[in-house]
């Protein structure tokens, strides 16, 4: 194996250890993850706000004709409707999850329970911890020390083997820091585990591991390959565990969304019937000329602050769901020839 296919077998594209992250992009993960979800949804609202109120100054639209005004405030009370109708049915889906016999919810939490015992019996504690960062940061701690002590253990082994494994387990170090760091800074949240876990690229990771212990079976000790089976072994814990977190997460994201957006759907309806009620008088509006496209623009924003909270939660459980769309080492968003090993069937080694 040359050192140029070395280099390209210990990649694990997308991880992108020690990137700077420049002001759009932190705004771009802001925007889609890290940012409050009601933070987002008033940014979206001050948009809007703007967007109608700079139409109006720029002379591209005019809140004069009240058959037009009128027109779109019944658009909005029925769109409003379907809106909340849609998050209703979500959250009867997620309800719906929830419900149950017995021998289900057995099932559910001896499979938790086992889970659990598996980290503690990996990690050499007395007992998992309960919060998920906590728990992600004794799976990484787990992988970090099996990364060690496997480049220990390929000291003495012939240079195209160590330098193989020595890199991937710098690799594997340098990704498990940069997750707990993060952890870190985090609180003991689901969010702020799944956030974290996102960035991890452990199917990748497992993916190198793997082909590493098949290539070079022959040429490991017998402690190497235990030692390398035990990292493959953290690397499919922590895949648990993301996938865990996740689950949880998505539930518990969408019920909120479905609370905000009930609270939000009657001053919603109520806004739009109040821009249809302003042009009701035969006289023309009931408030100033002066201050009406201010007024109307205000309670548009009321209006379409359902559809603010859909984008803004929408966009990060889509988000987290699509960056974590992985089972194991099987990755879809990995392009077929994005790998760095020449698999053929049949191949000899």
């Amino acid at each position: 194996m040359g050192s140029a296919e070395t280099d390209e077998t210990l990649e694990s594209y997308g991880a992108d250890v020690g990137r700077e992250a420049g002001p759009l992009t932190r705004f771009h993960e802001w925007f889609l993850i890290q940012g409050n979800r009601l933070a987002v949804a008033a940014l979206l609202s001050v948009v809007i706000f703007a967007l109608v109120v700079g139409l109006y100054e720029l002379g591209v639209i005019n809140f004069a004709n009240p058959n037009s005004v009128t027109r779109v405030a019944s658009g909005m009370i029925a769109g409003t409707f379907s809106l909340v109708t849609l998050v209703v049915s979500v959250n009867q889906l997620i309800l719906s999850q929830e419900f149950g016999a017995a021998g289900k919810a057995r099932d559910r939490f001896e499979g938790v329970v086992a889970f659990r015992e598996d980290v503690a019996e990996e990690a050499t504690v007395p007992a998992t911890p309960t919060a998920p960062t906590r728990v992600l940061e004794l799976i990484i701690e787990s992988i970090r020390h099996e990364a060690t002590e496997l480049a220990e253990l390929v000291a003495d082994h012939d240079d195209e083997v160590r330098e193989t494994v020595v890199r991937y387990t710098n690799s594997v170090q340098q990704r498990a820091d940069r997750v707990s760091d993060t952890l870190d800074q985090s609180d003991i949240g689901t969010f702020s585990a799944v956030s974290a876990a996102i960035d991890y690229d452990e199917a990748w990771q497992l993916y190198v591991a793997t082909h590493l212990r098949n290539d070079y079976d022959d040429s490991l000790s017998p402690a190497a390959t235990d030692q390398l089976d035990e990292l493959i072994g953290s690397l499919k814990l922590f895949n648990v565990a993301r996938e865990q977190f996740k689950t949880t997460y998505l539930q518990r994201e969408l019920t909120r969304f479905s609370q905000l957006t009930i609270y939000c759907g009657v001053p919603s309806i109520l806004s739009a019937i109040l821009v249809g009620l302003l042009y009701a008088d035969f006289t023309g509006p009931s408030v100033s000329v002066a201050v009406l496209p201010y007024v109307v623009s205000a309670l548009i924003v009321v209006v379409l602050s359902p559809l603010a909270l859909l984008v803004s939660y929408i966009l990060r459980t889509a988000t987290v769901t699509r960056r974590t769309a992985s089972v194991g080492p099987m990755i879809p968003q990995k392009d077929p020839d994005e790998g760095p090993f020449d698999v053929t069937y049949g191949e000899d080694r």
